[in-house]
């Protein structure tokens, strides 16, 4: 995986949604269709993904923690240490069924992942 530093240490969300999402494979997983920032230290806390459907529809939303995904230029996309069967077991929720990331959801979601 090909990482990079730069002088350029943020990067505004609009450039970030839509970014696709791989595994360590190299096999696209999704795209990044929003960000959960926490409102009080500001810092990102997951990646919410895009996973399944066809063309758009039936997909659902993944919430992954920010800190799982690793981007790579090489990729010109983020990496992630999953595969599609253990996103199919992931929590999930319809793009017009938002839950409320209260401690309780996000707790389970991190649960999942190990964190």
């Amino acid at each position: 995986m090909t990482t990079t530093t730069s002088i350029h240490d943020v990067i505004s969300s609009d450039r970030v949604e839509g970014t696709s999402v791989y595994n360590a494979a190299g096999d696209k997983l999704g795209t990044i269709d929003d960000l959960m920032i926490d409102k009080i230290s500001g810092q990102v806390r997951y990646a919410v993904m895009e996973f399944g459907g066809f063309l758009g529809m039936g997909t659902d939303r993944y919430p992954i923690p920010w800190n799982m995904l690793k981007y790579d230029t090489a990729q010109d996309g983020y990496v992630v240490p999953l595969d599609k069967a253990k996103l199919e077991g992931a929590p999930r929720y319809a793009d017009d069924d938002v839950p409320d990331y209260d401690e309780a959801y996000s707790s389970s979601v991190n649960k999942y992942y190990g964190f």
